[in-house]
């Protein structure tokens, strides 16, 4: 049986999640999500991995639902959809919580739930011809899943256009709505997406794991409460290993010039 989900460490601490459903434009169906939350528990465990990067087989990322799975569900009835969309968010809140980098490496269509993929990811690169976008509306349909990650990363204006209009964007719109991180030509893609998260894995991953897990803490916090978390995040910063080593290398090269 095909795998639904690749997986594959590379040197530098990369792993690769590749959506392995390419004549279904790797559309999202149960068993995906499934692969895809239990490579996520997998790479969260592993000291190894520094970054994970998920990529989509074939020519498109993720075109969203499997909608032939969407309609036999909804046939079931209300408690079997929210069963479904549960599993869903539960992948979405998997992937916050995962202490590494999570990168989308975009490049032919990513819509529908795919950009919500994409979204519910820290970073996105995308490919010069990628296509982003949620046209659920067009269906009577709701991105209610990543509706909440959206607003965080476009803020409310621009996600409520995004999801009332249904419109899709090319790859330089998506960089200007912030969707998007970085947009690299055709030519170039592997190569610059390589290096991105070569350089990505190469910063100390205990300082990587508690910048993600402050950044996400801080949503919604007062003021007052936020700026104490900081200082909490500061102290124990100070006291690592990774800081210690960082400080002294630092300043045993400042000696020495």
């Amino acid at each position: 049986m095909t795998e639904p989900v690749l997986l594959e460490t590379r040197s530098g601490g990369v792993a690769r999640l590749t959506l392995n459903r390419p004549e279904k434009r790797n559309a999202l169906n149960g068993e995906l999500v499934a692969a895809l939350a239990a490579a996520m528990q997998r790479t969260a465990a592993d000291p190894e991995v520094r970054v994970v990067a998920i990529a989509g087989e074939g020519k498109d990322f993720c075109a969203g639902l499997d909608l032939a799975e969407l309609a036999r569900v909804a046939e079931q009835g209300y408690d079997q959809g929210l069963a479904e969309a549960r599993a869903l968010a539960a992948l979405f809140a998997r992937m916050r919580a995962h202490p590494r980098p999570i990168v989308a490496l975009v490049q032919g269509r990513a819509v529908a739930g795919g950009c919500g993929l994409a979204t519910a990811c820290d970073l996105v690169l995308a490919h010069e011809d990628a296509e982003l976008g949620y046209p659920e509306v067009h269906l009577g349909f709701v991105p209610a899943l990543v509706m909440s990650l959206l607003r965080r990363k476009v803020g409310e204006g621009r996600a409520f256009e995004l999801v009332a209009l249904g419109n899709r964007y090319s790859a330089s719109e998506a960089l200007s709505m912030g969707l998007v991180n970085r947009v690299y030509a055709a030519d170039t893609f592997d190569r610059e997406s390589d290096a991105y998260l070569g350089e990505l894995a190469s910063r100390p991953p205990g300082a990587q794991s508690l910048t993600k897990r402050l950044l996400y803490e801080l949503d919604g916090m007062p003021l007052p409460q936020a700026l104490e978390r900081g200082a909490e995040v500061n102290a124990e910063a100070r006291i690592s290993e990774e800081c210690r080593s960082g400080v002294r290398q630092f300043l045993e090269r400042k000696t020495m010039t």
